[in-house]
Formats: structure tokens, sequence, C-alpha cells
């Protein structure tokens, strides 16, 4: 099976060390916004069940939308254990090859290099 990353384990939706992680925000709106698509997936039940969309099981909406949330959480939680572990070993290879990164800091090096591109191809096009 091949992996993205070395000595991965499969099967783990959250490993040991996404515990250092801070919690996500419970109102963050990603978590939220999974929570809407519960109550929609609530609505959308009683019409395909042909029962009055809005009143009829409000426990089952409810029970939607918790899930939903639930779920939201987790995989918010897990697309912040990606994204640091992605930056980590950006930062690490940045550490381990500083010929390939200049000392220069900020929005001024991304500038210079397309400055640069913009130079060598006659400008800008309109």
């Amino acid at each position: 099976m091949l992996y993205s990353r070395q000595n991965r384990e499969p099967l783990r939706f959250l490993p040991d060390e996404s515990r250092s992680l801070p919690p996500p925000n419970l109102t963050d709106p990603r978590i939220l916004y999974l929570g809407f698509l519960g109550y929609c997936t609530g609505l959308l039940d009683n019409y395909i069940y042909r029962r009055p969309v809005l009143k009829a099981g409000l426990h089952r909406q409810l029970l939607y939308v918790t899930a939903f949330y639930f779920a939201g959480y987790f995989l918010v939680k897990r697309h912040d254990y990606v994204c640091a572990v992605r930056d980590r070993d950006m930062f690490e290879y940045v550490k381990l090859h500083p010929e390939d990164f200049p000392e220069e800091k900020g929005i001024s090096l991304i500038l210079r290099v397309k400055k640069k591109k913009e130079a060598g191809r006659g400008g800008s096009r309109l």
C-alpha cells in the first residue's frame, strides 16, 4: 500500500501526537456548517418520506444536527493535525536546505520573484 508519509500507521484517524494540538473552537464555521448540513439532512429525510418537512420528527432533526456536528468536530481536528504535520515537515525541510531559501523574509521575496518573471516575459499583459 502506498502512503504519502513514511511510517504512517494505517486505520488511525488521529494519532497520539495530535493530542498536543489545541482543540478546535466549538463555534468554528466549518463545524457549524456541518451541523447545518445535518439539519438539512433531517429536512430532506422528512421530504423523502412525505412527512411535513419542518414539523415532523424534531427529535430526528436534532439527532442529525448532533451527529453531523460531532463528526464535523473530529474532521476539523483531523484537518488541523494534517496541516500541522505538513507545516512541521516543511519547516524541517527549510532548516535542512537553507541554500534553497535566501534570508529575505516576508512578502518582499515573493514580490521580487514575481517582478523578475514579469520582466522576463516583457511586462504585464493587458
